[in-house]
């Protein structure tokens, strides 16, 4: 008997040792029970996601920085013309990223996106190859003016690949980052801060498949050409698919919660709904809430009740108790009523850091189309590739990034007691006003190369400046963006909050190609305005200034909307939300 009772008593203390290893956060393993923190998840799993995002945006830089020159060079376009075609794509690019994270979210969880999405990804690039290396699909060479313009098959095939690409970027950016952090227990001490290192390490993948893109890629299309310098990116694409599955085992799967869209328009159908019927929130009526342990949100977890934006409370009043609670349309959950606040309550900080992507945008074409005309010579027999000049900012990033991480982050946080050292929209705030010292910098250098009495002597490194603030400038502002946007986010909106800030960046490319556009046809178009096809005619300075403006307005409403933020800067929103709701608020 006594043997019996120790076996029983062993068997129960394993049990409870197993369940306290369970995450609480709704992750489940590959077999879809809860998942173990011992065998799935943290530093097991994330260094599948980060080689992903490696291979990822090596092959997105390796386009990015050299595309201008492609379409000039080989596919006979204007300047000015080929950089709002630039940043016309990589503003699509980024703008698809809800797409991807509705996908996500929605139906198809997470890794299931990635690998969707990579596959497509790399078809693009396969596409893009055959365009460069098909002497058919692209024009002749040129040999005098005016050059062959590309025809219109050969421009479709080559949009058409890139269109691909833009898609697959769309449905990887938003997830990779969410998908990395579902690695980590916001209810774990030790994971919280392993997390937001993984944050940091994040970012310094993304710059070292940027270095490796600007770099050693651009190098081997001047040398080799656009065949060789599209064809070892669409290798790496594939490979970066198989590490990804190669983690299948080992990672924390995020169950998909439904379309966030849906519930969106449910919350406020059913808050005027009510309001037109004379509902008054606080009189007559109950906030409404599922007696069940899990939210009425499948995949997600219960949110407390907050007192901000009232009038969608009125979508949770119970106006009859023995009534139909089943139909979202007439009466929704206090959760998702508290969901759909958490994502209008950062939609001001997101729309107050949107200018930074504007400076962002210049990296991959006015800087580039400065350093051509410079003189890029590295001793007697190099000479730096112009499309690897934002080298300066990744490398940057490269340093930076550790050094933060090992050295600036444990200083700060014994100043400051913060587990982060300064909080998330701090961060953003130091890299919005380096970004304009930045333009302020690319101005004062451009004015003075095109007041040179020989441009082309003037050194290339006079662009360090500029690109080594841009860096400086997106690590303290994208990191950031990724803490914020992540803890700030339910557990049915992680990706589409994501895309939200990944959006930014597209939309600030459009707002460059879109400020391009007003320039020409406001001074004078491409012959006579300040941005001509000769960059030495150009008053490209002057457009510098007018970015800086813009900066410097952004800043002081971005330090208003931060000052006024209700959300909590450290307060994670599902940190509240394991509540049970009954009756009134």
């Amino acid at each position: 008997m006594d043997a019996i009772v120790e076996s029983n008593m062993q068997n129960h203390m394993k049990e409870e040792s197993r369940v306290q290893t369970l995450v609480s956060n709704g992750c489940v393993d590959y077999k879809g029970r809860t998942a173990d923190k011992q065998t799935t998840g943290g530093w097991k799993a994330s260094p599948f996601i980060i080689v992903n995002e490696v291979a990822e945006r090596l092959a997105f830089f390796a386009i990015a920085v050299n595309m201008v020159a492609y379409l000039v060079r080989e596919m006979h376009q204007t300047l000015p013309n080929a950089a709002t075609h630039v940043t016309d794509w990589i503003g699509a690019a980024y703008v698809l990223t809800l797409l991807g994270a509705f996908l996500a979210d929605a139906y198809l969880g997470r890794f299931r996106t990635i690998i969707i999405f990579s596959c497509v990804y790399s078809v693009g690039m396969v596409l893009l190859t055959l365009s460069a290396s098909i002497e058919s699909l692209h024009p002749p060479k040129c040999t005098k003016k005016p050059c062959i313009p590309a025809s219109t098959s050969q421009t479709s095939i080559l949009y058409c690949s890139l269109a691909l690409i833009a898609l697959g970027t769309g449905g990887i950016k938003p997830c990779v980052s969410s998908f990395g952090a579902d690695q980590f227990d916001m209810s774990d001490e030790k994971e919280v801060v392993k997390k937001y290192s993984f944050f940091n390490w994040f970012f310094f993948a993304i710059n070292m498949g940027a270095l490796l893109g600007i770099t050693l890629l651009v190098y081997i299309q001047v040398e080799f050409g656009w065949t060789w310098g599209f064809a070892i990116p669409t290798v790496a694409m594939f490979c970066s698919v198989l590490i990804l599955a190669a983690g299948f085992p080992k990672y924390r799967y995020q169950k998909p919660t439904g379309s966030v869209f849906t519930r969106f328009f449910q919350v406020v159908v059913a808050s005027f709904r009510n309001h037109c019927k004379g509902v008054e929130v606080g009189r007559g009526g109950d906030l409404f809430e599922v007696n069940t342990r899990e939210s009425d949100i499948f995949g997600a977890r219960k949110l407390a009740h907050t007192e901000q934006y009232r009038f969608l409370d009125k979508a949770a009043v119970v106006r009859d108790v023995e009534g139909n609670t089943k139909n979202r349309w007439r009466l929704c959950t206090v959760t998702q009523v508290e969901e759909f606040k958490s994502f209008i309550r950062i939609l001001p900080i997101w729309a107050s850091t949107i200018a930074l992507s504007i400076s962002f945008a210049q990296l991959s074409t006015f800087f580039l189309s400065q350093a051509a005309k410079m003189d890029r010579k590295l001793g007697p027999h190099f000479e730096i590739p112009s499309g690897s000049v934002p080298v300066f900012s990744a490398i940057n990033a490269l340093i930076l990034v550790p050094v933060y991480e090992k050295l600036i982050v444990p200083y700060l946080r014994i100043k400051t007691g913060h587990p982060r050292g300064i909080t998330s929209l701090q961060r953003m705030g130091i890299g919005l006003f380096v970004s304009i010292l930045a333009l302020f910098s690319a101005a004062l250098v451009e004015k003075m190369r095109r007041n040179h009495s020989n441009p082309s002597s003037l050194s290339v490194f006079w662009l360090f400046p500029q690109c080594f603030l841009i860096g400086t400038a997106e690590v303290f502002t994208y990191v950031g963006q990724l803490e914020f946007f992540y803890d700030e986010a339910t557990d049915g909106t992680r990706s589409i909050s994501s895309a939200l800030f990944l959006s930014e960046i597209g939309i600030g490319s459009w707002i460059s190609t879109a400020i391009v556009k007003i320039i020409e046809g406001a001074t004078g178009g491409e012959k006579k305005g300040w941005l001509r096809d000769d960059l030495n005619k150009s008053k490209l300075d002057y457009f510098y200034w007018i970015l800086t403006g813009i900066s410097g307005l952004n800043f002081l409403v971005y330090i208003l909307v931060a000052w006024k933020y209700k959300g909590g800067i450290d307060r994670s929103v599902s940190d509240e939300s394991v509540v049970e709701l009954q009756g009134k608020n």
